[in-house]
């Protein structure tokens, strides 16, 4: 098989965006260089583009999350449909005084963050084989029946897709997430997850603004305020990207 080199490999670019987190994302460049394609994690044409379409992309969010975070005492992130590490796995790595929580469903994937998160040495970063509504019902609390002796409720934990339970009891500062699904569907997988003042960061395409059109309704229903779309510089001379960003009230 030929090695493919990035583009950006020997760029300045990477240092100046990604600083004192480069050595660490250079393991998870490898990384997908080498098996991201055959694990169905990357297309075969993103190869030689790793680190502009999938690793200074997602730290694009950095700063939101960064100054979203700022005056609080929990940095607490929650990244929905984590897939192969975007933004999870760059945005963790680049915010090492944050706590990260990489929620996806597929085994699979769940396999490969784990396998990212040892090889990175990321310790503020859990992973969990969920979807975002059993991590709703678990910020919620757990259920209450009456099974117990003398009609006492017992509880019953909320449990991940492997039938652990699932451990997360506050709501999160920050959720984030890519590519995962428009904003009709995303505002509920995503807002119930946010404390008060917490606030969404989704990394979008030109079409943000329209999800936001079309999901007005969900929006306020799921408790979201100002719901607005920001351009987020990737790197010097690179394209910039869309990011879309909704207040919990």
């Amino acid at each position: 098989m030929t090695e493919v080199t990035d583009e950006l490999d020997d760029s300045p670019i990477l240092e100046e965006v990604l600083g004192d987190a480069l050595v660490k994302l250079r393991i998870f460049h490898t990384k997908l260089a080498r098996e991201g394609e055959p694990r169905g994690l990357i297309g075969p044409r993103d190869i030689g583009i790793i680190w502009e379409r999938h690793i200074l992309n997602s730290a694009s969010i950095v700063p939101f999350v960064r100054k979203s975070t700022a005056k609080r005492q929990f940095k607490t992130v929650a990244d929905i449909g984590s897939g192969g590490g975007f933004p999870g796995i760059v945005a963790a790595a680049c915010l090492p005084d944050h706590r990260f929580t990489l929620v996806e469903p597929m085994e699979r994937r769940i396999e490969w963050l784990n396998e990212c998160v040892s090889d990175m040495g990321l310790d503020n970063v859990t992973v969990v084989r969920a979807r975002a509504n059993e991590m709703i019902e678990a910020i919620r609390g757990p259920k209450a029946n009456r099974k117990g002796r003398g009609g006492t409720p017992r509880t019953t934990p909320v449990l991940d897709l492997d039938g652990n339970p699932i451990t997360i009891r506050h709501p999160f500062a920050v959720v984030t997430c890519r590519a995962v699904a428009p904003m009709t569907k995303l505002s509920g997988w995503t807002l119930p997850l946010l404390e008060t003042g917490g606030r969404l960061i989704a990394l979008k395409g030109r079409s943000a603004q329209d999800e936001i059109d079309k999901a007005t309704k969900e929006i306020i229903r799921n408790g979201g305020i100002h719901p607005r779309v920001v351009e987020a510089e990737v790197g010097p001379g690179l394209e910039a990207t869309h990011i879309l960003m909704v207040d919990k009230r």
